[in-house]
């Protein structure tokens, strides 16, 4: 049996079933979004000053990931005119950019962005101990130009000073083994030790992850005496007025040191969901906006493949084909859209 109205228009609406059954289902995405853009606006009206962070994205990464996505949609589009055209190699071109863009841009997010936040450490410093560290913090300098306050010291951390009970160093020994790390030279005894990574030419690493300073302070008998870390831009030249604003350019994290004791961190952590409210909304909004990426790439494979209900429908009927398209084309729009306001509010403002 066939079912109306697959190709051609309703005369009640004006539409065919697959475009008002996908307007309709953009209208629930809508109150998704909306209610997570909602979400992240009520959290920063609410922070405490100096509690969200700014800058910390990187602008030229997700600049080029907006046009990734705009050339697109404008792709889907010309893949869409092809098939109205009756023109199927121009089709396939098209839409075969359209889903290498759409690869481009989680390649982007997954292998290159997401990663750099994993890797980053950063402790934000309890109240009654920010003079301590008004040299990496700058916080003078920010209340006589009206500016909110800083309590996070941040970059790449590359050692742990520890206490280790010499009754349960065997399980710290496991530990390192386990996680390819070592004893620093300049560890005194069995008091005072600090763990770097090992490298092949027996050099510390660039950095350890944060997530192992937190493993390593779980081991039994291993008290976490301070953390060692090359500082971002911002704390270790906090007079520099260019720290006082979110800037295009990414800055790597420097090779200046920096020491931030244990006892006068709240919380520290990478820059993952738990670091703050800020990355919890990010990973949030921008992980689902990854997973409707990669259904609507998937769903393109599928009608660009030689099958039957891919691009071998244009054989029996290139309309149908055409609507199949259009539909896609407009999920990929919406997409497109959501990240239109996903990059300025989290990596521009």
């Amino acid at each position: 049996m066939q079912i109306p109205y697959e190709v051609t228009a309703r005369p009640d609406t004006g539409l065919y079933n697959a475009k008002l059954g996908i307007w309709l289902f953009l209208a629930s995405e809508v109150m998704l979004f909306g209610g997570l853009f909602s979400a992240y606006i009520f959290l920063r009206l609410g922070a405490e000053d100096g509690y969200w962070p700014h800058g910390l994205l990187n602008v030229p990464v997700g600049a080029g990931n907006t046009i990734i996505l705009i050339g697109s949609s404008v792709t889907v589009v010309l893949a869409w005119a092809s098939l109205k055209m009756r023109k199927f190699m121009q089709y396939k071109i098209w839409m075969g950019i359209s889903i290498l863009c759409g690869i481009a841009f989680l390649v982007v997010k997954l292998a290159y962005e997401w990663p750099q936040k994993f890797e980053h450490f950063g402790a934000f410093i309890k109240k009654d101990a920010l003079s301590k560290y008004e040299g990496y913090l700058g916080n003078a300098h920010l209340k006589e130009k009206g500016l909110d306050p800083r309590v996070e010291v941040s970059g790449h951390l590359h050692e742990v000073e520890i206490n280790v009970d010499s009754a349960q160093k065997d399980k710290l020994d496991a530990f390192l083994e386990a996680n390819d790390l070592t004893m620093s030279p300049e560890a005194e005894g069995a008091k005072l030790l600090v763990v770097e990574h090992k490298s092949e030419e027996g050099k510390p690493r660039e950095g350890m992850s944060p997530g192992v300073a937190e493993d390593l302070e779980a081991v039994p008998g291993v008290k976490v005496i301070a953390f060692r870390l090359g500082l971002d831009p911002v704390n270790a030249e906090p007079m520099n007025p260019e720290s006082d604003k979110p800037h295009f350019w990414y800055k790597n994290p420097t090779d200046i040191p920096g020491r931030v004791e244990r006892e006068d961190v709240e919380s520290y952590s990478a820059f993952v969901p738990k670091h703050s409210p800020y990355f919890a909304v990010y990973f949030t909004i921008t992980g689902l906006h990854g997973l409707h990426v990669l259904a609507g790439v998937l769903i393109m494979i599928y009608f660009w493949l030689p099958i039957a209900g891919g691009s071998n429908m244009f054989k029996r009927n290139p309309e149908h084909l055409a609507n199949r398209v259009e539909v896609v084309g407009l999920f990929w729009h919406f997409v497109d859209l959501v990240w239109i306001f996903v990059f300025p509010i989290f990596y521009l403002l």
